[in-house]
């Protein structure tokens, strides 16, 4: 196998591994697409694993640098001699992908680092679109082949969807390691305070708290469904993740929903079944 085979061929299975709705999604690609899709996905997922890789703030900051120096070339060593780094170049660079939205979105993984909370709304809709919704609009630009792939308000509101989406998925597992992707204001409406949640103390304010979440991640898929129209044909498999969003939400409407120990997962067949089913 060759060294950018093997490249291409590690994020794949990195996918495959860690993020199981892309992975599947991005089977419905066309095949020549694929292997660059699998590559951004799998740099989206290094960039967010990075708080649960070290013990200290200061060493995520270094290896998130790392990412940055590479992508703008400043990385010392050579660079390729990183599998995923190799991909991942080699994509920017066939698909003329703008680097500054990398950049960007390591800039924002900063926050996984810490134990802050958003202060406002505004603001998690804002680390969304840097995390999420740019990643939607790279691969709408692999999909179109470097082209611009129209309107880019889709992915903004699509990306908000799935990120926020994907937190209240991990909600249990944030608290558990102190961190807290409520924000402040959705909080104090509701009485409750951080410690409420990185303790484990539930009750009605902390589920008022998570049904706005909900709310807010639907009104953004709504919108998101409204301007879709716009999406080039070719560009619409970049979509295909969103057609979980609401199957994962309505899990959390359940009675008896307990945001600490309730696993919020698709059996492969459902996730399968609505990636299909839903067409972009």
């Amino acid at each position: 196998m060759s060294a950018e085979n093997f490249a291409f061929a590690h994020a794949e299975a990195l996918v495959r591994d860690a993020d199981p709705d892309r992975y599947w999604a991005t089977l419905f690609a066309p095949g020549d697409k694929r292997p660059y899709l699998f590559a951004l996905y799998a740099f989206s997922h290094e960039a967010a694993r990075v708080r649960e890789s070290v013990r200290e703030a200061m060493i995520g900051e270094i290896r998130l640098q790392w990412w940055r120096d590479a992508l703008q070339g400043e990385a010392r060593g050579d660079v390729k001699a990183n599998p995923l780094a190799a991909a991942l170049d080699d994509t920017i660079v066939r698909f003329r992908l703008p680097r500054q939205t990398f950049v960007d979105l390591i800039d924002a993984r900063v926050f996984d680092l810490y134990d802050d909370l958003f202060p406002s709304v505004n603001d998690l809709e804002g680390y969304c679109g840097e995390t999420s919704s740019s990643l939607l609009r790279l691969a709408e630009l692999i999909l179109a082949d470097g082209s611009p792939p129209g309107p880019a308000d889709v992915a903004g509101h699509a990306g908000v969807a799935y990120a926020i989406t994907g937190i209240l998925r991990a909600f249990p597992w944030h608290a558990r390691r102190g961190q807290v992707f409520i924000p402040r204001d959705i909080l104090s409406r509701h009485g409750v305070v951080r410690e409420d949640v990185v303790s484990g103390r539930g009750g009605p304010g902390l589920l008022g708290a998570l049904s706005d979440l909900r709310a807010l991640a639907r009104r953004h898929e709504d919108q998101a469904r409204q301007l879709r129209s716009g999406i080039p044909t070719g560009t619409s498999t970049a979509f295909r993740p969103i057609a979980l969003v609401e199957p994962y939400l309505a899990q959390m409407d359940r009675p008896g929903y307990d945001p600490f120990l309730s696993v919020i997962e698709l059996q492969p067949w459902r996730r399968i079944w609505a990636l299909w089913r839903d067409r972009w």
